[in-house]
């Protein structure tokens, strides 16, 4: 079993910056990718960045330039540095691990609102 906890969301202001965390924990394997993904309420979730265990990222369109996506793998971690926020990143947050061996899981979700 795998456990994901995250950390670090937060009511901000426009412009502001916020830093997301998580961490597995629990039966650690192999993790082939590490991201995050968000859903705001009445839209899918969507991807907002992920990195490979070699450090490729990959970004959403809305967040390229603002957001910063990171990894350890010798802690299991991965963290995601958002900067210049905007009320449309307004979300649900949560941390996504895909292991090697294939399949996924999911944090619990942190809450991030760009609100002045």
């Amino acid at each position: 079993q795998v456990q994901l906890v995250e950390s670090g969301g937060g009511l901000v202001q426009p412009g502001g910056s916020l830093t997301l965390s998580c961490a597995a924990s629990g039966s650690i394997f192999v993790i082939a990718a590490m991201g995050w993904y968000r859903q705001a309420p009445g839209k899918q979730r969507e991807l907002v960045a992920d990195i490979t265990r070699s450090g490729i990222t990959n970004y959403a369109d809305s967040v390229k330039g603002r957001f910063t996506i990171s990894r350890d793998n010798a802690k299991s971690t991965v963290t995601l540095q958002m900067n210049s926020l905007k009320p449309e990143d307004t979300a649900t947050y949560y941390c996504n691990v895909k292991p090697v061996i294939g399949g996924q899981y999911w944090g619990q979700g942190t809450q991030v609102s760009v609100s002045s």
